[in-house]
């Protein structure tokens, strides 16, 4: 009988897949931190850098002169010797009104005739063109609308004047008949041809609905070509002294409280001069009155004008308002500090029992967030409330309790958060300018946790 032969089951051996467990472990770590990143708050960081904060002070003031309106004493026919915004002195001719329209008619002719200028009138279009020419910018096109409404009412003032001189026999018959009159300057001062209304308002009897421009309607003279006895003919400027009132906020308000000058630029022009002023409040609102010398010339025709107050700009670190948070500290005498430890760092010494419950005095560093005064702001990590420290070299004690509120943000250079105080110059609802070089204080290109009030002392920074 054949021998039978024993079956053992082999048994393979165990072959580990490196492949496997390394994609294993890179599971694994994906997976940890994919629900570390959903399950743990993430503070976004902000780089400090140098800023400048400038308020806008853009404001429309209503302008206030001396303004003294002119009528005509007669019905008839109007005619103007002298351009807009011309300065006119004592008896000087503004205008004539000719009752039945024969001279005018007559003046009519000899303007649409070849007009022949005097030597006088072209040096004077030519001493405009040069001005013009010396002092043109580019950037500022709108000059040449202006030059060109200048050089044209400079020429309607010397045609008007050469066809009444041409008229000379003529113009002295009609005022013998006394048909044709002419009016006179009865005082020096600036020709304008508008009225509005506005003419008799001082700061006095100014009033807030002034300043809405919708409700504003201006009456042009020159486009009245009969008059009637007892309309306005023109209007004379009699000062070179004027004055602007601009509506302003509080908080302008509050940032002009002492002073009594302020920088400004008329943004007609960007011309920029100094001027006092005082501030009026009207119920529950405030405004600048303005109080101008010169410049008036320039704004003849307008009784709005649009004005910068140039206050001074806060330039500093700039850093977000959503990154300011507060913090409270124990102020203590600076006369308990000393320095002292392996790093000869300041600290103070603190009475701390021993294993017998014996009181003993131990050296503990601490951090400086601040000083003021006699006292310097240290945190309650490594001290708490009611910690009794001993002066050095004296047998004098002191209890911790007293405390201050900080505003500061949170240096997270290192990794973790620290506080850092901060003095803020200036700050509008989105950012804050603060001092640079300060002791305890922030440093150009730190970074800081964007939103302060999510952060603690000490926090690390994911």
């Amino acid at each position: 009988m054949a021998e039978r032969k024993k079956i053992v089951k082999y048994r393979r051996p165990i072959n580990l897949n490196i492949g496997v467990i390394v994609f294993g472990i890179i599971f694994i770590y994906i997976a940890y931190n994919t629900f570390s990143y959903f399950t743990t708050e993430h503070i976004s960081v902000y780089e400090v850098g140098h800023g400048t904060i400038a308020e806008n002070n853009t404001y429309y003031g209503l302008i206030l002169r001396e303004e003294k309106i002119f009528n005509s004493e007669y019905d008839g026919y109007i005619n103007y010797y002298m351009r807009d915004s011309a300065k006119a002195g004592y008896q000087s001719l503004v205008c004539s009104v000719d009752e039945n329209g024969d001279v005018a008619s007559k003046m009519g002719a000899a303007e649409n005739a070849e007009a022949e200028l005097d030597s006088e009138d072209y040096g004077s279009l030519k001493q405009t063109i040069s001005s013009f020419d010396k002092s043109f910018d580019a950037g500022s096109f709108f000059q040449v609308y202006t030059f060109k409404d200048e050089l044209d009412a400079q020429l309607m003032e010397a045609v008007n004047q050469n066809a009444l001189s041409s008229l000379g026999d003529y113009v002295s018959m009609a005022q013998t008949n006394q048909s044709f009159h002419l009016m006179n300057a009865p005082e020096p001062g600036i020709v304008v041809y508008y009225t509005d209304g506005f003419e008799n308002v001082t700061v006095d009897s100014f009033s807030p609905d002034m300043l809405n421009q919708l409700n504003y309607a201006k009456t042009s003279l020159k486009r009245v070509q009969n008059v009637q006895a007892g309309s306005p003919a023109y209007k004379l400027i009699t000062s070179e002294e004027w004055k602007i009132i601009l509506p302003i906020n509080e908080d302008t308000q509050k940032r002009l409280a002492g002073e009594s000058v302020v920088k400004i630029q008329f943004k007609k022009d960007a011309i920029s001069c100094w001027v006092n002023f005082e501030i009026k409040k009207e119920k529950d609102a405030y405004y600048i009155v303005l109080s101008l010398k010169d410049h008036m010339v320039r704004f003849a025709n307008d009784r709005y004008a649009e004005i910068e107050l140039l206050t001074e700009e806060e330039t500093g670190l700039k850093i977000p308002n959503t990154a300011i948070t507060k913090k409270e500290f124990f102020t203590v005498p600076k006369e308990y500090f000393m320095k002292g430890g392996n790093s000869n760092a300041f600290g103070l010494l603190v009475e701390q029992p021993d294993e017998s419950k014996k009181s003993t005095v131990t050296f503990v560093e601490t951090t400086l967030y601040n000083e003021k005064d006699d006292r310097y702001f240290i945190d309650e990590e490594t001290i708490k409330r009611g910690a009794v420290i001993q002066k050095p070299d004296s047998n004098e004690t002191y209890k911790i309790k007293e405390t201050e509120t900080l505003e500061g943000v949170y240096n997270i250079n290192k990794g973790y958060a620290v506080f850092k105080q901060i003095e803020i110059l200036y700050q509008n609802e989105e950012y804050s300018v603060v001092r640079t070089g300060t002791s305890y204080g922030l440093s150009l290109y730190d970074h800081i946790a964007l939103e302060g009030d999510k952060v603690k002392e000490n926090d690390l920074i994911h």
